[in-house]
């Protein structure tokens, strides 16, 4: 994984912003007649929209956008054509890509910690009072999915689209054969209960540490539950001993602890679910309810739980700061419209459909993300999401910077870095350090960027 330019982001979306500004980039142009009763009139056009990659559902994914673009063109005569990406560097590189050349997808699917960076170029609609009625209005979503669509409730650019806070999955059986009473509440006690059920091919721990998405997030969680938020005003505190803590106890699972498997180092999160499944690890990390259609017709349907991450950081008694209210980032998917569009009804049409009640609930169904429609997610009463309920109760949003993409892919460059080391058994303090060390320079010089701008 390489960072094709995207540590220059800040500066280039920036200037392109206005340029696209200069020459309107659309603005105005709403695209799609619109009757007296709000329906959107699309025939003959055609709707760009750009999602990610759902590796664990790659057919169901097809279906349901081919159910999706079926459902839109009865009602707008419009199509409906989707992309996809399949990693943050990739997702990064697509706005970066789509700002500089002023043309692209109508409809961006982002993860919510890339919000603030696609904010930050002012590439996307900057959504008006108007426009959140055209998609059925503020109050039709769950407020705390809001939470980072902009820098504040007057100026938002992302709608919510799922909820998806991070819990880890436990097998009851395994933990009770273990003598394990509760799952871990800290990060010491995952590892010390992790060990006991390392055995005869079974390992304490399922996590991938290829994955395009997740290894960052372990980072971030222990440091900021240390006490360390990462981002502090215009400084970048990558360098902060939390942080390389943080890579240490990560690591170590495999380097020290041996609770994982060795095969992980080469493993996505899907890998890791499937081991689990098998009934192979005693905890799967950092997932979500994406996992239960899954994990519900697998061996280990009705012997899995899901509980809280830890809260308590490696080496301490208990969280400092607000670091207990970091159970999970604040995640999930949020829809932003290009400016550049000239489809934009089409596109709060389109966005309107997709967050309505059912098929928030038809969604949920298929792929297990929690809604973002208010209606729905009051609606489902299933045990076995309560706790990723409260997680999202417990969940803590990323910086809102335009740096934070910089940062976030700087974060997980360092495990990248660190994949050969693994694959040996062992990671070189020192090497360890540089690898941080560059990536707060590089971070920090982003964050200076945005700062600026």
């Amino acid at each position: 994984m390489r960072f094709r330019s995207s540590t220059g982001l800040a500066a280039i979306v920036t200037a392109a912003a206005l340029a696209l500004t200069a020459c309107g980039s659309g603005a105005g142009t709403t695209g799609g007649s619109t009757s007296s009763d709000g329906k959107v009139d699309g025939t003959g056009k055609t709707l760009n929209v750009l999602t990610g990659v759902l590796p664990q559902y790659p057919e169901q994914q097809k279906q349901w956008q081919a159910d999706i673009a079926a459902k839109f063109k009865a009602e707008t005569g419009a199509d409906v054509k989707f992309e996809t990406f399949a990693s943050a560097n990739d997702e990064l590189t697509r706005i970066q890509t789509s700002v500089v050349s002023g043309q692209g997808p109508d409809i961006y699917g982002l993860g919510t910690t890339f919000t603030p960076t696609a904010y930050a170029t002012k590439a996307f609609v900057t959504l008006s009072d108007d426009d959140w009625k055209k998609v059925g209005g503020k109050d039709r979503f769950n407020q705390a999915a809001l939470g980072i669509s902009g820098p504040d409730a007057d100026h938002q650019a992302g709608i919510p689209f799922v909820s998806r806070p991070f819990v880890m999955a436990y097998n009851k059986d395994l933990l009770a054969a273990a003598g394990i009473d509760k799952p871990a509440t800290s990060w010491n006690e995952l590892a010390a209960q992790a060990k006991k059920m390392t055995k005869d091919g079974t390992f304490g721990i399922a996590t991938g540490y290829k994955d395009n998405f997740d290894p960052w997030k372990f980072i971030w969680a222990m440091a900021v539950q240390a006490g360390n938020p990462l981002v502090d005003g215009n400084k970048l505190k990558m360098d902060d001993p939390t942080v390389k803590k943080a890579y240490q106890t990560y690591f170590g699972w495999l380097t020290n602890d041996k609770v994982v498997d060795p095969a992980s180092v080469g493993w996505s999160n899907s890998n890791a679910v499937a081991a689990f499944a098998s009934g192979k690890a005693g905890y799967l990390m950092m997932t979500t309810s994406s996992s239960i259609p899954t994990l519900s017709s697998s061996a280990v349907a009705g012997k899995f739980a899901y509980t809280l991450m830890p809260t308590t950081p490696p080496g301490e008694s208990s969280p400092k700061g607000d670091g207990a209210n970091a159970a999970s980032i604040l995640s999930g998917d949020n829809l932003v419209v290009a400016d550049y569009s000239k489809q934009k009804d089409l596109a709060f049409a389109y966005i309107k459909l997709i967050t309505s009640k059912d098929e928030q609930l038809n969604y949920q169904k298929i792929f297990g993300d929690l809604p973002a429609n208010a209606e729905a997610l009051a609606s489902l009463t299933d045990p076995v999401l309560k706790p990723i309920a409260d997680a999202a109760a417990k969940s803590k949003a990323t910086p809102f910077t335009g740096a934070w993409g910089d940062i976030q892919l700087g974060l997980l460059n360092v495990t990248v870095q660190s994949i050969p080391d693994l694959s040996r058994g062992s990671i070189d303090g020192s090497a360890l350090e540089t690898r941080i060390k560059e990536a707060q320079t590089k971070g920090q010089a982003s964050l200076d960027r945005a700062s600026k701008g």
